[in-house]
């Protein structure tokens, strides 16, 4: 089977020019060693060579199986060199090269110090040109020791021109940016010897099939803090860097541990599927075009690595193929960094090409990486996800909103292109959690306690309306799905989203009885997605059902509250919003969104939710900072005529939600209200609070049993909504029995399911 494309010879060039940035791409396919401008002399002259006949360049790419790319302040270096180089061959005048030959006196040492400055300057300095400037310097010492022995005048004034000649060759080396990094290494440097330049020259190397670059060598002067492992062949480190309060996240994935033998294979494979361009009903269903991709890639490598006789296993040949969909239908290195489920979120700006990605994760927050994305990458990415989500992204709708579905993580996509973003495209993915979030998981991250999970619990059996509030990254949307875990299976749910966030299809395999639909984003144009509004008045002509809103953003905040008033509160209406206090929401909702004062009124509680910041402002944590709730008797502004009460609100020197005075003393005009329609509560506060603590410490129970057992899973939504279940039907059950709720019992008769259970689960696992 031929390789595609000419077999070209070693140091073939073409100059490509990528926005601001002018390549030189040097092939070096054919050459026996592997490229290195630190390593190699012969391709560090070579290249000075090229330079020189070339011109300026911006970026020096060696294209191998993999390529070696030097950046612009690596690049900037060797140009220096090249056009010093030319200037000493082509005008050797310059130097006073003449004055030596030409001068009787020297006539007797002019050759040796000729030949000696044209070994340095015409073939030195451009495979060495540290040796180059040491030898110079050594040179120069050397004939002063010489002149301090001689006697002879004429040697001492031929020597002193000679000396010149050198101190002015050393002048203008020391004006070049290689030589004045490279002074801090001289001493005691040897020549042929190439240390230093290893600490000059850093290249970023990528395999051929890739367009993402990837600095794969450790901070030289980091301190590496944190270290694990994606899967078992993905590894990522953390360092702290002495220069930034940033810290590093270092990815080394599989595509760049293959040996050579599989990079070629890779790259082959690569270019054959390259020319099958995956159509828009095939983005439709990317699950099951992932998986006939597989099948034709896996059966291609396998059909390679038999041609050329190789010994690769059945798993390897695994690991290659689901390298090979990355490369060609997915997203490269970013489906590495979603599956990483400490990252909350990564950043990819523009200009492309020229800085790294940034993610925020779960115990380090903000950190930049060692991935420099590329225009190309970018070029690609955009275009898959146009045809995923069905979106326009060009300059009449330069932001696109969709979400990305691959295997082992969810995310969220904001797009801008140019003209809105001039320097080209940029990308911010939020990714998801693979499970969705339950209550007692947010107990184990402290953003909320028991007592916080409890009312939260009684407030959604309750069918109020709650609005989830919060800045940014605050954790709204999570919590959102954690409030969708706590309703019983029995209701019908229908959810509504512009970008599909919330974990439909999770809970629809755990037995919800849930209707996911997808709206028009507030800033699309040009699409034949319904708009919101529209969406949510569509909910009220499909029956008795909790209703689910993403995040309220525009006008589909009035048809909200429209359901909100006309019957939607036969059961649970939620939904997030982005304000930093209950104020906030109301200011927000009413001043912003246009939605009447009086209508207002339909929302019951406000959850805000906040991200905590240590002193030192390096840290922060996601918290529940308030819950509150919303009177009914006010007129025109809830915080002057206290609309406004709060049930539990955040202490930051205990870090954790507090009880108000108005809980304690039952002074909750909606918890009341739940309890009125409940005949063993009505006027009976006590039972109320009971009820509210019995659901606390169920949750806080099960976390303990989580801990003290070591399993984790306890906390995941599939046996929470078990315990949910349970905790419901034990209710009732003790209920027909002795015609109350008596918490005692059914806490005892839970928590006795509860033992039973795990020690099952127990059990199962061992066996």
């Amino acid at each position: 089977m031929a390789l595609f494309g000419e077999i070209k010879k070693p140091f073939t060039y073409d100059i490509l020019r990528e926005g601001e940035e002018i390549v030189l791409l040097i092939d070096l396919e054919q050459y026996p060693h592997a490229p290195s401008l630190e390593d190699d002399p012969v391709c560090m002259s070579r290249t000075v060579d090229i330079i020189a006949e070339a011109g300026i360049v911006t970026k020096i790419v060696f294209t191998q199986k993999r390529n070696y790319e030097y950046d612009y302040s690596q690049t900037i270096m060797v140009q220096e060199i090249a056009k010093l180089y030319s200037q000493l061959t082509k005008r050797r005048d310059l130097v006073g090269y003449g004055n030596l030959l030409s001068d009787p006196n020297c006539i007797r040492w002019a050759a040796q110090w000729y030949a000696s400055i044209q070994n340095i300057t015409a073939d030195l300095l451009k495979r060495d040109p540290i040796g180059a400037y040491v030898e110079l310097k050594r040179t120069a010492r050397d004939e002063r020791i010489k002149i301090d022995k001689s006697v002879d005048q004429t040697y001492i004034s031929s020597a002193k021109k000679y000396i010149s000649v050198l101190n002015y060759l050393m002048s203008l080396m020391e004006k070049t940016k290689l030589i004045e990094a490279a002074k801090q290494y001289l001493s005691g440097y040897k020549l042929g010897e190439r240390s230093v330049y290893r600490r000059i020259f850093t290249p970023d190397i990528r395999p051929d099939f890739m367009f993402t670059k990837l600095m794969s060598t450790y901070p030289a002067d980091g301190e590496e803090i944190d270290s694990y492992e994606i899967d078992k062949n993905t590894e990522v480190t953390i360092f702290k860097l002495p220069d930034n309060v940033q810290y590093l996240y270092h990815l080394m994935p599989p595509e760049f541990k293959l040996s050579e033998e599989k990079y070629e294979i890779l790259d082959t494979a690569r270019k054959i599927m390259s020319e099958h361009k995956p159509t828009r009903q095939e983005f439709i269903e990317p699950d099951r075009m992932r998986q006939v991709f597989y099948n034709i890639g896996s059966d291609l490598i396998d059909e390679l690595v038999n041609y050329r006789n190789l010994k690769i296993t059945s798993a390897e040949i695994d690991e290659m193929t689901k390298i090979l969909v990355r490369y060609t239908v997915g997203f490269g290195l970013i489906e590495v960094l979603l599956q990483d489920e400490r990252v909350q979120d990564i950043t990819i700006n523009s200009p492309l090409g020229e800085t790294p990605m940034f993610i925020v994760h779960q115990d380090y927050a903000d950190c930049r990486t060692n991935i420099v994305p590329t225009t190309p990458e970018a070029d690609s990415w955009a275009s898959k996800l146009r045809l995923i989500s069905g979106r326009p992204l060009d300059e009449a709708n330069p932001i696109l909103d969709t979400e990305l579905s691959i295997p082992g993580a969810n995310s969220r996509i904001a797009v801008v292109a140019p003209p809105l973003n001039p320097s080209g495209l940029a990308f911010a993915f939020r990714r998801h959690r693979d499970k969705p979030w339950t209550l007692p998981l947010f107990m184990q991250n402290k953003m909320l306690n028991p007592l916080a999970a409890g009312i939260l619990s009684f407030l959604i059996d309750g069918s109020r309306s709650l609005l989830i509030a919060g800045t940014r990254s605050a954790g709204k949307t999570s919590l959102l799905g954690a409030v969708l875990v706590e309703l019983m299976r029995k209701y019908r749910v229908i959810t509504i989203e512009d970008t599909l966030e919330l974990p439909t299809n999770s809970l629809r395999k755990l037995g919800y009885n849930i209707q996911s639909l997808k709206v028009a984003a507030a800033l699309s144009k040009g699409t034949s997605e319904v708009p919101a509004d529209e969406g949510i008045r569509t909910t009220l002509r499909m029956g008795d059902s909790a209703l689910i809103i993403g995040e309220i953003r525009s006008k589909e905040a009035l048809a909200l509250y429209e359901a909100m008033r006309v019957g939607a509160l036969a059961n649970v209406v939620a939904g997030t919003i982005h304000g930093d206090s209950p104020y906030g929401v109301f200011d927000r909702v009413v001043n912003d969104l246009q939605v009447p004062r009086t209508s207002f009124k339909a929302t019951d509680v406000i959850v805000v939710v906040n991200p905590i910041r240590s002193a030192d402002g390096l840290h922060r944590w996601r918290r529940v900072t308030q819950i509150t709730e919303v009177r009914k008797h006010w007129e025109q502004d809830p915080l002057v005529e206290k609309g406004f009460v709060d049930l539990m609100k955040y202490d930051s020197k205990k870090d954790e939600l507090e009880p108000s005075e108005e809980l304690i003393d039952g002074d909750s005009e909606i918890l009341k209200a739940i309890a009125g329609n409940v005949k063993e509560w009505a006027g009976n506060w006590d039972a109320v609070w009971d009820n509210i603590m019995l659901r606390a410490n169920t949750k806080k129970t099960l976390l303990d049993y989580a801990n003290k057992t070591n399993n984790l899973a306890l906390l995941e939504a599939d046996f929470v909504i078990q315990c949910n279940d349970q905790f419901h039907k034990i209710s009732e059950q003790i209920r027909e029995e002795i015609g109350t709720l008596d918490s005692k019992r059914i806490f005892f008769e839970w928590n006795e399911w509860l033992k039973r259970h795990v020690k099952k689960m127990d059990f199962h696992s061992k066996m």
